[in-house]
């Protein structure tokens, strides 16, 4: 069998042009293609033998019943933060639920004991001049006004004291027309026993 010649200049220029292209002639067999670096082979699934095989292959996007899950993520610490902690106040007011049947108050209690029909009655017998010419208050009060120059002024005040005392108790305890006429009587009367020099009389003890 006699030597193929070399080949010449312009074949080498198309055999090199054909290498960069990647490009064969036709009837020429593509060379084998080797990895200079083979990739490693990750087995899913080792079966050992004697093991049953999976009833089928896995559907799309879904995990194998034999691959193990990966393990879950370890949690972070987060950054130190400022605890900032705020209060709300609700007030609420309500009013007091006020007596439904309230008592009468202090001046309706006195207006109810002193404007009565007894009240009226007995003023009337107090400062009419019914008695020779006098009204009961007017006696009363020239009584005690004795009273100051013949027992001293200090007797006159204890008898019109005792007086009203003895006519308030009375009334309070009856509710009479007659001891209400005395209660009258013994407070309007006992005004004849002032004088406008005791508060002097009092404090200094000086005499006119």
């Amino acid at each position: 069998m006699a030597a193929q010649p070399r080949p010449g200049g312009d074949e080498l220029r198309v055999r090199y042009l054909l290498r960069v292209l990647r490009a064969r002639p036709f009837g020429h067999q593509e060379p084998a293609m080797t990895d200079p670096q083979p990739r490693p082979i990750t087995p899913t699934r080792i079966i050992p033998a004697g093991a049953s095989l999976p009833a089928r292959p896995p559907e799309p996007d879904e995990q194998p019943p034999w691959r193990t899950p990966p393990p879950p993520p370890v949690p972070v610490d987060p950054e130190p933060r400022t605890v900032e902690v705020r209060h709300t106040h609700e007030i609420v007011m309500t009013w007091a639920d006020t007596d439904p049947d309230p008592g009468p108050s202090l001046w309706e209690r006195l207006w109810d004991r002193l404007v009565t029909w007894r009240m009226a009655v007995a003023i009337l017998a107090a400062l009419l001049p019914w008695a020779g010419g006098q009204s009961p208050v007017g006696i009363w009060s020239h009584t005690v006004h004795q009273a100051r120059t013949e027992a001293g002024i200090g007797a006159a005040y204890v008898i019109a004291g005792v007086a009203i005392a003895a006519s308030w108790g009375l009334d309070r305890h009856t509710g009479r027309v007659l001891p209400r006429f005395l209660l009258v009587t013994a407070l309007l009367g006992s005004l004849g026993v002032l004088h406008w020099y005791d508060p002097i009389l009092l404090l200094t003890g000086v005499h006119r």
